[in-house]
């Protein structure tokens, strides 16, 4: 199930009968989980539930719905095994939510998704492989007899997620570079990204998404920058309108851009800094800042 950029796409695997129950892969932010809850109701089939809810990683746009579908299908919740004990305890330091300034019902983890282990669903069986880079513990799932790849954010069709650990000062673009090689080797032939849609253009996405890292390992700054600005928009997508002064303020009190401020850019005031990066979205008409009444909104949805 398709989504925009605040919710990750949501991807059911059916089991042989609908008595099986269906595997949910994902789950999309919090304040769109009435929105999962109605497009989980609309793929399962007649008399079928979910067995099982896996993550990808702890992302608030992979993860904000497993509270909701846990509570309405009374299924467990497997995720990767590095963020196991963080989320079991609720630290939200650990788990990013504080840091990116973003928000997650809290949720209780079963169960782990072990690289190496194997997912069975519907006569199929889905690898789990390690996918360190744009998060240290994310997994992505391969089905080899159908070459199809559940790449999260590892893979899109024009890149790949921002690489987070590099905003904390830890290497991890060679981490990235290593999981597009794992992609290259398993030979896909379908990839269902974690936004986006499908695609089979496998070999022409990894091209892109090398010669993108290549461009950020080149001069982190420049990765840093494009993070900042990630961020910031998917706050205004998920408050939907906000005045500059109002995402200003947003920007110098949340912890992971006000690190990324002290470690690329203290030879510009923050309060500059910030304002800059917003005219920057302004004139790439990411933000839209047409409102009379000066009132800024997300052009993306």
């Amino acid at each position: 199930m398709e989504r925009g950029w605040l919710s990750s796409n949501n991807i059911v695997l059916h089991g042989d009968t609908p008595e099986d129950g269906a595997i949910l892969i994902d789950t999309g932010y919090a304040s769109h989980a009435p929105q999962t809850l109605a497009l989980i109701a609309s793929a399962l089939q007649p008399g079928e539930g979910i067995r099982l809810l896996a993550n990808t990683h702890l992302h608030s746009d992979h993860c904000g719905g497993n509270a909701s579908v846990s509570a309405r299908y009374g299924c467990p919740i497997w995720i990767p095994p590095g963020e196991f004990d963080a989320a079991s305890i609720w630290d939200e330091t650990r788990l990013s939510y504080r840091a990116t300034g973003q928000q997650c019902d809290r949720f209780e983890p079963t169960g782990k998704l072990l690289p190496g282990d194997v997912l069975r669903q519907g006569g199929n069986e889905w690898h789990i492989h390690a996918a360190p880079g744009h998060d240290p513990h994310s997994v992505i799932l391969f089905e080899p007899q159908s070459r199809t790849l559940l790449s999260a954010d590892a893979l899109w069709e024009r890149g790949f997620g921002i690489v987070f650990p590099e905003l904390d000062g830890e290497a991890a673009f060679e981490d990235l570079a290593a999981t597009l090689d794992l992609i290259d080797s398993l030979e896909p032939l379908l990839v269902v990204p974690g936004h986006g849609s499908p695609f089979n253009d496998v070999r022409g996405s990894l091209g892109i998404a090398r010669q993108r890292l290549d461009y950020f390992r080149s001069e982190p700054a420049r990765h840093a920058a494009h993070a900042a600005k990630a961020l910031t928009v998917f706050h205004v997508l998920e408050i939907r309108e906000t005045s500059q002064d109002e995402l200003i303020a947003w920007l110098l009190q949340t912890p992971v851009l006000l690190s990324t401020w002290r470690r690329f850019f203290t030879s510009i005031d923050p309060g500059d800094w910030a304002e800059q990066l917003i005219a920057e979205l302004v004139a790439a008409r990411v933000l839209d800042a047409s409102d009379p009444l000066g009132t800024l909104r997300a052009t993306a949805s």
